[in-house]
């Protein structure tokens, strides 16, 4: 699916598919994590089930005013000691499979909030990058 931003000076996850997704026409095949002020950075969450408090703690750094975690293909909710770090620092966490995390991360983007989206990206078979 191709997604337009309404805004330029934001970045933006401009598509996604199956294992992949684009910020600014750029294609990122692996989990990552992306801000609305410019972060963008490797997420190093292979699959859900390895997920911790540090992957979370990581996200937690970056002072966003909201988390999108997209896990996965399908709607996977985080443990309450993996978001610790977010909900001691006031930072919202909302869940929703990756797909839905994008739409949602640009539209909050554009509103010119500070979010980061942390995004599992899985691979066509079923498994995830």
């Amino acid at each position: 699916m191709k997604l337009q931003p309404d805004r330029s000076d934001v970045q933006a996850i401009t598509g996604h598919g199956p294992g992949w997704i684009a910020v600014n026409n750029e294609r990122v095949e692996a989990s990552v994590v992306v801000g609305s002020r410019g972060e963008r950075e490797p997420w190093q969450a292979l699959r859900f089930e390895e997920l911790g408090p540090a992957h979370f703690e990581h996200v937690a750094a970056l002072a966003p005013e909201v988390v999108i975690f997209g896990s996965g293909g399908r709607i996977r909710f985080p443990r309450p000691a993996w978001v610790r770090a977010l909900t001691e620092r006031g930072i919202g966490i909302e869940t929703m499979d990756t797909p839905a995390a994008c739409r949602t991360y640009n539209v909050l983007a554009q509103e010119g909030r500070h979010v980061v989206a942390a995004l599992l990206l899985e691979t066509p078979d079923g498994g995830v990058d």
